[in-house]
């Protein structure tokens, strides 16, 4: 790797990203630190890490080095913006929770999540999202003809069915679809969460017995960002909540998960795993890969074959996005990317006229097709993300966009430690989940990310409401006595 090749700019973004990691671990306590971490986290993998884990020289070819710069001062720009907006931001959305502290944090050191009370908490909870997650599958199999192995076993059935199944554009009953597929989304990361933490035997054994059937739907797909909503929240929970370990075999875990998580996206996500989901076609895919490495070493092929992945390209589009400003094929919405988002969630069935999310910068890009506006295509050949900072660009501008995504992502950590603040069993799962999500939304800051979040917090206020009425009615009622008419 040589450093020579990246601009000053690179540097100073480097360095205020250290800078501002610290600054949140070192307010961890006070709930919105962790959550800063992971948006600090999260830029720094997609764009500092992109930028050193592609080929530079590349870029430089490809995009130029003043766009390039350019990109450099919007991620500095974003940092900064963002690290100086948490505080004040955080403190206006959560004025009434400042003198506490995280309640994550808490249970993770104390070990208070073996707590009767808040073991029956994750009881109730897991019992919750069972009858959810039955219907859900109970919806997804009548869809599909009742077919239990491709759902549950694609790994022996050679292919797994999609009951959500649409188009990109959307009509008739798409949301709902959508809807689906994301409260499945939901319940299968937080059954991760409950096989971590339950220590009631009954409940444990219910959540791990689920959580076999759910992951292989995700695990044996080609995205990856479901792969990882659906199985980080567990792991991290596992980890840091239910295992008494110290922090270096902690590590030492976390660490060895990365690696067999790589070794899988590698081998399978980027193989030709579009014609089957068999563990024979990814034993197959791996060691085409390795018989490939091999005859390189041994001078079959001349050319070096480069594995890795291409998702991580966030930093690339920031600077194509730069040089569609200079050509004039590109202009700021001014705020229309953000509002596309904003209104996804009401169907196309009430709004025809919906507009569509990023399909205009795709056509820029050159991503542009012949199949017109219909439920396939929208017509486009490919959706491109923009990236949490490009696509505050893409409505904002150069100057203004990096600082819009900034205010956008401080609201999210006043949100994320709201949730970890008010302590409930059923908030911090969320918050556990939603702080995993924010990885995602470094493609792009999209309710298509959140969903899971959004329709796990209606889940949420829908079992606060049911228990709230169980225990009204079951409170002890008393007859009034009757006052002796002397003493009235």
């Amino acid at each position: 790797m040589d450093l020579s090749l990246y601009p000053l700019p690179f540097f100073l973004s480097a360095i205020a990203l250290i800078a501002s990691g610290l600054f949140a671990w070192k307010h961890r306590r006070q709930g919105w630190g962790l959550p800063m971490g992971a948006v600090l986290a999260t830029v720094g993998v997609w764009y500092l890490g992109g930028g050193l884990y592609n080929d530079y020289e590349e870029y430089q070819t490809v995009i130029g080095d003043a766009a390039l710069s350019v990109a450099w001062w919007q991620v500095l720009l974003f940092i900064v913006t963002f690290s100086f907006l948490v505080l004040p931001v955080h403190g206006l959305v959560n004025r009434h929770l400042l003198k506490r502290q995280s309640r994550l944090l808490f249970y993770a050191k104390s070990g208070r999540i073996s707590d009767p009370s808040m073991q029956r908490n994750i009881d109730q909870l897991a019992k919750a999202l069972l009858i959810c997650w039955l219907i859900i599958m109970a919806i997804a199999l009548a869809r599909r003809g009742w077919h239990f192995e491709a759902m549950f076993f694609p790994y022996l059935e050679g292919y797994k069915i999609n009951p959500w199944a649409r188009g990109r554009v959307g009509g008739g009953i798409s949301a709902l679809l959508s809807l689906a597929g994301y409260l499945q989304l939901f319940l299968t990361a937080a059954f991760g969460v409950v096989a971590a933490i339950a220590k009631n035997p009954k409940t444990r054994v219910m959540a791990i017995t689920v959580c076999f059937l759910a992951f292989p739907y995700y695990i044996f797909d080609r995205t990856r960002n479901p792969m990882i909503a659906t199985m980080l929240p567990g792991l991290l929970a596992w980890v840091f909540l239910g295992l008494r370990a110290r922090m270096i075999v902690k590590g030492a875990i976390l660490f060895g998960a990365f690696l067999v998580a790589n070794f899988w996206m590698l081998a399978v996500v980027d193989s030709d795993m579009n014609r089957g989901v068999t563990v024979g076609n990814a034993l197959k895919g791996i060691k085409a890969k390795q018989n490939e490495k091999v005859d390189v070493i041994v001078g079959i092929d001349d050319e070096k074959e480069d594995r890795k992945h291409k998702g991580l390209s966030m930093f690339a589009e920031l600077g194509h996005m730069n040089n569609l400003f200079d050509d004039g094929l590109y202009e700021p919405t001014w705020g229309g990317r953000y509002f596309a988002e904003a209104v996804n969630f009401i169907p196309r069935a009430l709004w025809k006229n919906k507009p569509l999310v990023g399909v205009d910068y795709a056509i820029a890009r050159g991503f542009g097709g012949e199949r017109g506006t219909t439920e396939e295509g929208a017509g486009i050949t490919a959706s491109i993300a923009t990236g949490m900072i490009g696509q505050g660009v893409v409505n904002f501008g150069r100057l203004l966009g990096p600082m819009a995504a900034a205010l956008l992502m401080s609201i999210w950590v006043a949100v994320l430690a709201r949730l970890d603040l008010r302590g409930d069993i059923g908030r911090l799962l969320l918050c556990a989940v939603g702080m995993i999500l924010t990885f995602n939304m470094g493609r792009d800051i999209t309710l298509f990310v959140l969903y899971p979040f959004v329709f796990g917090y209606m889940l949420l206020l829908g079992w606060e409401w049911w228990r709230k009425g169980k225990m009204h009615t079951q409170m002890p009622t008393t007859k009034r006595r009757r006052q002796p008419l002397a003493d009235r």
